[in-house]
């Protein structure tokens, strides 16, 4: 028995040797455990010479975790000053950011706050906890009091826009300043705009400041980026334009000097990945107005790769696409999924930046970006900007069977929104009817036509822009800067027939019946509203230069439906689609274009019933088988609409009256 306890006990001891005995063990463990501990349970600190006389001892997990906590509360109040009014502050502002909070009460609690912080607003400004309390201080209290903080901290606003936490703060009071005071601020950043932009913290200030800027406080910002004269004078930025090119005609600068400097600005945004910001696609695109072939499109080489990543996400808010970033700096960091080209399109900068980055890169860059864009093509079309992009997108790259695989498949996912929706309709009118201006208002043409691309005559073009700000200045005439009679978008190195390109895109990935197969789904939604007619338009015709031709038998299905729709009797529930404003519009454009449609209409919807629709909306329908240019859609309606003109029924436009005398 003897024998077989030692064995016993032996084989146990070997389990508990490498570590101390554990409450959390169970069985033998656990009661050798409490029995270990019991000597020293007394806190009197008596007994005899054991191991643990003179200080009390945890006893169970729970006593652990208190102990922990007060060393740590400790440790803290020797490490934090103002430890206890941050606690303070804290729970104040748990209650003050509440949406239920009365403005009576919230009121009061950011008077309390701001009372306590009285005298420590720059200690308070650089913590991450109380930073924030701070924020909201500024935001919920009254003038008088944000016109304290402010003086307060008016000193130090430079110096914290460079601080990690304090750069939120400084960003509200700008945005929330008054004129005098943002006009300070402005004035206080002159001849500090560029160490300010390099810095990954402070661009976000600067970038805050110009967005609320006047016009001639954003050429303040942007003028002594172009040269060390303008940074040195600040009398010389007093101009009525910050184009680049005129201000080197204005004020006589050497574009040599100018290029020079601005890529000593630029070099460092770059290589940082500070690109998200709308003074640095300002600053870009301007420099690229000057730059030779060489030097943009090294601009472009590095900036694609920092557009076609995620961006960094520093503490949920301010994001930086940085390309490399030490190991200690990657524990604080979260990656987004979302590439930073998608964040850029939110100004018409960033689209043009876009855009350049598209036409002007390589082969190799144009995938690259493409592949960045999986799973954000939806967000892209239905952008105010994004749209243009896809536009440019499917208008220029050659490789179809990429954009096809990557983009239209997603765009056929979702037809039925992007047909109904302003911008999402745009990249389908694109590839139906290229750069139609009745789609596209000139300011869009415009900036898909951006002519400021890298190209060796980059100096002549310089040449003739100083010119003609010269002229310009001397009271002569000022040609438009971008061409919008183009018809289509041509990149550095396209080979593709346009045509060809656009045949590819809709007829091979199988979207042209997609696309005919919507419009005949929702063939009454599309006749009448005002974005789904145009596309419905441009499929019943068949696209330009009939680009859907293998597909005419799906079209004349479409024929049928609208035609059938039309067809139907006059009810109070649903507007007739000849007395439909947009309806009766799209159906006689389709009328006067279209002669297969007239015809299938003529059958269906019209033939002995034109009295009926002799007067307002639906008279335009009817007259417009009088007025088109085919001599068999005239024949076919003529025995009977004439004797109704001739009887004064139906009423031609002037213009047509006026032809056939």
């Amino acid at each position: 028995m003897a024998g077989g306890g030692d064995v016993q006990g032996g084989n146990k001891r070997k389990r508990d040797a490498p570590g101390k005995p554990s409450a959390g063990k169970g069985g033998d463990g656990m009661k050798r455990n409490k029995s270990y501990h019991a000597p020293a349970a007394p806190r009197g600190g008596g007994g005899g010479g054991g191991g643990g006389g003179g200080s009390a001892q945890p006893v169970t997990a729970r006593d652990k975790r208190v102990a922990a906590k007060e060393m740590s509360e400790s440790r803290k109040m020797k490490r934090k000053p103002n430890y206890n009014l941050d606690k303070e502050l804290t729970v104040l502002w748990e209650k003050m950011r509440c949406h239920d909070v009365s403005k009576e009460n919230r009121s009061k609690l950011v008077t309390e706050a701001l009372r306590k912080m009285d005298g420590k607003y720059m200690e308070i400004a650089g913590s991450h906890v109380t930073a924030r309390v701070l924020q909201t201080c500024v935001k919920w209290c009254s003038q008088p009091e944000r016109d304290a903080i402010f003086v307060a901290l008016q000193p130090h606003l430079l110096t914290l826009s460079r601080q990690k936490y304090a750069v939120f703060l400084v960003k509200k009071l700008v945005k929330l300043a008054t004129k005098k005071q943002f006009a300070w601020f402005i004035s206080s950043v002159h001849g500090k705009v560029a160490s300010l932009l390099r810095h990954t913290i402070g661009a976000a200030v600067v970038d805050c400041a110009f967005q609320r800027a006047t016009p001639p406080q954003r050429r303040s910002l942007l003028l002594e980026l172009y040269s060390t004269e303008l940074q040195l004078f600040k009398d010389l930025t007093e101009q009525k334009s910050c184009s680049l090119v005129e201000t080197i005609s204005k004020l006589g600068l050497q574009k040599s000097s100018v290029r020079q400097y601005m890529t000593t600005i630029i070099q460092p945004i770059l290589e940082k990945g500070i690109v998200e910001y709308s003074i640095v696609h300002t600053v870009l695109l301007e420099y690229l107005t000057i730059a030779d072939k060489t030097s943009a499109s090294d601009v472009i080489r590095q900036l694609i790769p920092h557009l076609t990543q995620g961006s960094a996400v520093i503490d949920g808010d301010e994001l930086s696409a940085v390309p490399e970033v030490p190991t200690k700096t990657k524990a604080k960091k979260k990656r987004s999924s979302e590439p930073l080209l998608i964040r850029i399109m939110h100004t018409r900068e960033g689209l043009k930046l876009g855009l350049a980055c598209l036409k002007h890169g390589s082969v190799k860059d144009r995938k690259k970006i493409i592949k960045s864009l999986k799973g954000h093509i939806m967000k892209l079309a239905l952008n105010d900007y994004g749209c243009l992009f896809l536009v440019c997108l499917l208008s220029i790259v050659d490789d179809t069977k990429l954009v096809t695989k990557l983009v239209i498949q997603e765009l056929a996912k979702q037809l039925k929104q992007l047909v109904f929706d302003k911008n999402g309709r745009r990249p389908l009118l694109q590839l139906l009817r290229p750069l139609c201006s009745r789609y596209l208002p000139p300011a869009d043409l415009a900036c898909l036509n951006y002519s400021d691309e890298p190209s060796e005559s980059a100096t002549v073009n310089l040449e003739s822009k100083l010119d003609a700000a010269a002229d310009k200045e001397l009271g002569g005439s000022d040609d438009k800067e971008h061409g919008g009679s183009e018809d289509t978008l041509v990149a550095s190195d396209s080979k593709k027939d346009p045509f060809q390109r656009r045949h590819e895109l809709l007829m091979k990935s199988d979207l042209s019946e997609a696309l005919v197969q919507t419009c005949v789904e929702n063939v009454g939604e599309l006749l009448r509203t005002n974005f789904g007619k145009d596309v419905l338009y441009e499929v019943a015709v068949g696209g330009k230069d009939n680009v859907l031709d293998g597909i005419t038998e799906q079209i004349h299905l479409l024929h049928d439906a609208i035609a059938s729709d039309a067809a139907r009797p006059k009810s109070e529930d649903i507007e007739h689609a000849f007395e439909n404003f947009h309806s009766s519009r799209v159906i006689r454009k389709m009328i006067l274009d279209c002669p297969a449609f007239a015809a299938t209409l003529w059958e269906k919807a019209l033939e002995g019933k034109c009295e009926l629709y002799a007067d307002g909306y639906s008279s335009k329908v009817v007259a417009a088988y009088l007025e088109s240019s085919d001599s068999k859609v005239k024949d076919l309606a003529k025995s009977e609409l004439q004797p109704l003109v001739d009887g004064g029924k139906l009423k031609i436009p002037d213009h047509k009256a006026t032809e056939k005398k």
